[in-house]
């Protein structure tokens, strides 16, 4: 009996750490983007590139620009084929300041959002 206690005990440890990955990433967090946070671009088009840690779900997703104006422009989604980043392309900025509104949804049904603010002056 002294030896079935620790090795259910172990068999236990072992299935509870099996899923915590799973867990931990349970929602898609921006790794990498372009624009970056605050970047000043210089130009009228722009490719727009986010990345998260996690696999996600383009249909469910999106990308809206707000103009200086405030006016909102929702981007169309490229399809990557990668299935971890968000790709479009915003045309005619004008100068001023801009923020990059994005919503993702996880395979795993967790939705997350945030901006990215930047500037345009050409």
């Amino acid at each position: 009996m002294a030896t079935r206690l620790p090795r259910a005990l172990l068999y236990l440890i072992v299935a509870t750490t099996a899923f915590w990955p799973a867990q931990a990433t349970a929602h898609a967090i921006v790794v990498a983007s372009s624009p970056e946070p605050r970047q000043i671009v210089t130009k009228d088009a722009l490719k727009i590139e986010l990345r998260f840690n996690s696999r996600i779900d383009l249909a469910r997703s999106r990308l809206v620009l707000l103009r200086p104006d405030g006016s909102p422009e929702a981007l169309g989604l490229k399809e990557t084929g990668v299935g971890e980043s968000l790709e479009a392309e915003a045309r005619n900025l004008e100068k001023g300041s801009y923020r990059l509104l994005w919503q993702a949804l996880s395979v795993d049904g967790h939705v997350t959002h945030g901006e990215i603010p930047f500037e345009v002056d050409r």
